[in-house]
């Protein structure tokens, strides 16, 4: 078959799935909602309202699986991939990046112990403890930090019944410290995350994780769009993630195996 033909067979696939998957956007409110705490009185929401309904507004979910077109630039390098990610709450994270025409270049493992990457293409592989996440995000984030990450959720360890509360027009903003970590969250008035944005000016590290174009996917309510950018001394990643589809509490696999022919690398 020729060449051509085979592309244009590609592109007419990766056109279709994109309309087999539309997403249907969120108009989020713009003013909070009173609290009821009467038959005719209404007041503003107290600090632990807030944070109780902030909580309670976070996605519970058992499996999560989704795509995303995203725009990745690690340390200058930048690429357009697709990662298909598959998380199991709690214990892993799978993901598969794909470049044009759906062809595989990645896959990484991800569990609270440890974080494996098969390099497709140069065929090798990286095997290393969860910490090595540590030089891009700081030694206070665990691995339920990246699983919240990855589905707009509030990094658990940064909504604290300590947390300094203020407001900012309608959005509720969150502020405390983290191990030497300076955190500030900006919540909706529908109670869901925009923005993280995370600081330790010593060990020279930042992080700020935008939400935005928020969709139904069944009864939940999650961003379509999730931007991250990290620096950690000389190391810098941005990924701009756009998920064209989601689904959770499906029965998923997750294959994962090193081919022996495979090698180690640092």
């Amino acid at each position: 078959m020729n060449s051509r033909i085979i592309i244009l067979i590609g592109i007419l696939a990766v056109l279709a799935s994109c309309k087999a998957h539309k997403q249907v956007l969120v108009t989020r409110p713009t003013e909070a909602p009173p609290t009821v705490i009467g038959p005719a009185k209404t007041a503003a929401p107290s600090v632990n309202t807030k944070l109780v309904a902030i909580r309670a507004r976070q996605l519970n979910f058992n499996t999560f699986t989704g795509k995303a077109k995203t725009r990745l630039n690690i340390d200058g390098n930048s690429n357009d991939v697709t990662l298909n990610i598959r998380i199991q709450h709690d214990k892993k994270i799978w993901v598969s990046v794909t470049a044009i025409l759906g062809l595989e270049i990645a896959r990484a493992l991800i569990t609270p112990d440890s974080i494996i990457v098969i390099n497709k293409l140069q065929g090798v592989y990286m095997k290393k403890p969860f910490s090595y996440i540590y030089q891009y995000g700081g030694k206070q984030l665990s691995f339920k930090s990246v699983q919240a990450l990855l589905v707009g959720n509030i990094m658990p360890e940064l909504l604290a019944d300590n947390a300094d509360v203020s407001t900012d027009n309608a959005n509720t903003i969150l502020t405390g410290q983290l191990q030497g970590l300076a955190y500030k969250l900006t919540v909706g008035p529908d109670f869901k995350l925009s923005q993280t944005t995370i600081n330790n000016q010593l060990a020279a590290l930042a992080l700020q994780v935008s939400n935005s174009a928020f969709i139904q996917v069944g009864s939940r309510i999650m961003p379509s769009q999730i931007d991250i950018v990290s620096s950690a001394g000389n190391k810098k990643i941005n990924a701009g993630l756009h998920y064209n589809s989601a689904e959770f509490d499906k029965e998923l696999e997750y294959t994962f195996s090193i081919p022996d022919r495979y090698t180690p690398v640092d």
